[in-house]
């Protein structure tokens, strides 16, 4: 039996552009399930978003939820080795890089336009010539307007990368020298930490923020080491 795991596009030295995405591959290949990518299911999406996954006729939507079906139907439990008191941080960090931290990363990528040529804007180039600048300017219209009601469009370009700093300070002071953030094993919450980091750190969206984090050695070895581990072929 195998997972369809439905997906982007790799870019930038990533295998695929959302963080969402590269959590749930590393999920997968941490429970050691095989899977193929989908990459023409967006249209199908059952929540509008992806990643989704296909297990025998299940749809699962969302990466967090997709977490929850490993662990209940596999019997995984990416978070058998730490106490509870790591499972509660773990869970808070991940809502950190997933909630506040994507904010960041979004505006970064999406309403800079030097950011946005070099990253987003390619993946209009399937769309037709004719109608391609439309599509452009509509998606980042949509994109800021879900910013703006977030809040992180609603503050200016020194302030978000304020913000932005601190939670790579936070991220670089939690995983300290350890190889994975609670200790020498990686849990559930290193596949949310990686996808987010490897998203910062890929030359896709220059500014602060990603200097804060390339100034992190710890930060970029942790990169490194999990794209060494689970995709060897990219890093």
């Amino acid at each position: 039996m195998t997972i369809t795991l439905y997906c982007f596009q790799p870019v930038a030295g990533l295998p695929d552009a959302s963080p969402f995405v590269m959590k749930a591959m590393v999920l997968l290949k941490m429970a050691d399930l095989d899977y193929v990518e989908d990459r023409r299911g967006f249209s199908k999406a059952p929540k509008g978003k992806q990643p989704y996954i296909d297990d025998d006729g299940e749809i699962v939507a969302d990466s967090t939820f997709i977490r929850f079906h490993i662990e209940k139907k596999y019997g995984t439990d990416f978070d058998a080795h730490l106490s509870d008191e790591q499972k509660a941080v773990g869970w808070c960090v991940e809502k950190m890089c997933e909630e506040h931290f994507y904010w960041i990363v979004v505006r970064m990528r999406w309403m800079d336009d030097a950011n946005f040529n070099r990253g987003p804007a390619r993946f209009f180039d399937s769309a037709p010539a004719i109608i391609r600048p439309l599509a452009k300017w509509f998606i980042r219209r949509r994109i800021a307007k879900s910013l703006w009601a977030q809040g992180i469009g609603r503050h200016s370009t020194p302030e978000v990368d304020a913000l932005g700093v601190r939670d790579i300070d936070a991220l670089a002071t939690l995983i300290g020298d350890k190889p994975y953030l609670f200790g020498d094993a990686p849990c559930g919450a290193d596949a949310t930490v990686f996808g987010f980091l490897a998203s910062v750190l890929a030359p896709m969206a220059d500014g602060p923020v990603r200097d804060a984090a390339l100034a992190k050695p710890n930060l970029v070895a942790y990169r490194d080491r999990i794209m060494q581990a689970y995709f060897p072929e990219t890093a």
